[in-house]
């Protein structure tokens, strides 16, 4: 009895805690001091990290997928101005190793996705706040759990929030080979949505046509295509209301041709760096609405609304339901930081390749 006792007593004052803060964690991560290209101001560092506080965690991050966001905020030009010297990146997939004693809803073990903007996410490991990270199914693929909360939810905002899109309604989309147009493809075959989708003219672009319509696409049609298109005017498939447009320009033009009346193009990027040329004649004549769309601004006015949870629960059903995949990617190790940060600038990659950091 007393080697059981004292055995017991031992496990009691044995804080596993204290004994693993003693382990110092060091940890690689990106940071940058200076707004530039980031081959040229990112620089890998080691740097020591502090045990989780009351409230916080320690995790181990898996993976963190290179946005074209990211990069844009390493360069300066986007609204997001982070406080030097920052850890570049806004998405990743982590394991909890360690909690905080006021810890509540989050255990060792457990993966999670942030909950909220900027917290610098290219790094092995990090110190979050309970309540900056959100729990997901072990289940999740590593590659769809990195990218869950910035393409994936643009897409689903976008679909449901501007007008309402009804099975057997259709949308069409520009840049439909990037990773939101995946990700919208996806949504509406799983939602009886037809979805139109344009890209860039290339060699492959059969294969590429291919992989879209097995994602859901119901056609695709290159830029040169869709100006002279008849599926509309045939009733192949119905007139959109909704068009979603990533490039600008003459793109964001002809897409806005097509829109049934009434229709609303939301416009959610740049790719082009060209002025959206609006009809005159869709304007006057079919009422056409023109709106924005950039998911930190929703994501900051919704944090803690149910449409917000709803929206997670729902993109994670579908994950497990393998209704949903994460976008044409390549994994590469955070020591290839040059070379993949350089490769995520092309824009001629076979379906919008994107590239995550895979830490371990």
């Amino acid at each position: 009895m007393q080697n059981i006792n004292s055995r017991r007593l031992f496990q009691n004052s044995f804080d596993l805690r204290q004994w693993t803060r003693k382990m110092a964690i060091l940890a690689k991560a990106l940071k940058f001091c200076k707004y530039g290209e980031a081959a040229d101001v990112l620089e890998l560092v080691q740097e020591q990290l502090p045990p989780p506080e009351k409230n916080q965690v320690l995790v181990k991050i898996l993976a963190a997928p290179i946005n074209p966001s990211d990069i844009n905020t390493i360069q300066g030009k986007y609204p997001v101005k982070p406080k030097f010297p920052a850890i570049a990146g806004n998405e990743c997939v982590a394991e909890i190793q360690e909690v905080g004693s006021c810890v509540k809803n989050l255990k060792i073990g457990q993966c999670v996705v942030p909950f909220v903007a900027g917290l610098g996410t290219w790094s092995t490991h990090a110190v979050y706040d309970e309540d900056q990270l959100l729990p997901i199914s072990d289940k999740i693929g590593l590659a769809e759990a990195a990218t869950l909360t910035v393409n994936p939810c643009t897409a689903y905002r976008m679909l449901k929030d501007f007008v309402e899109v009804l099975p057997g309604h259709c949308v069409i989309q520009n840049g439909a080979n990037s990773a939101v147009g995946q990700a919208v493809h996806q949504l509406c075959k799983a939602w009886g949505i037809n979805s139109v989708g344009v890209v860039r003219d290339r060699p492959d672009i059969q294969d590429l046509k291919n992989y879209l319509k097995k994602l859901g696409a119901t056609e695709v049609l290159t830029q040169e295509e869709v100006r002279t298109s008849k599926i509309f005017k045939e009733n192949q498939v119905p007139k959109p209301m909704l068009a979603l447009n990533c490039v600008g320009g003459k793109s964001a033009t002809e897409i806005s041709r097509h829109l049934d009346d009434k229709g609303v193009m939301v416009t959610y990027g740049g790719m082009a760096r060209e002025p959206i040329a609006v009809a005159t004649a869709a304007l006057i004549f079919k009422d056409i609405s023109h709106r924005g769309f950039w998911i930190t601004r929703w994501t900051n006015e919704n944090c803690t609304a149910p449409e917000r949870f709803e929206m997670f629960e729902n993109l994670l059903k579908l994950i497990e339901q393998k209704q949903f995949i994460a976008p044409v990617h390549e994994m590469v190790p955070l020591e290839k930081y040059k070379e993949a940060t350089k490769a995520s600038l092309d824009l001629k990659g076979f379906a919008g390749k994107k590239y995550i950091f895979k830490m371990q």
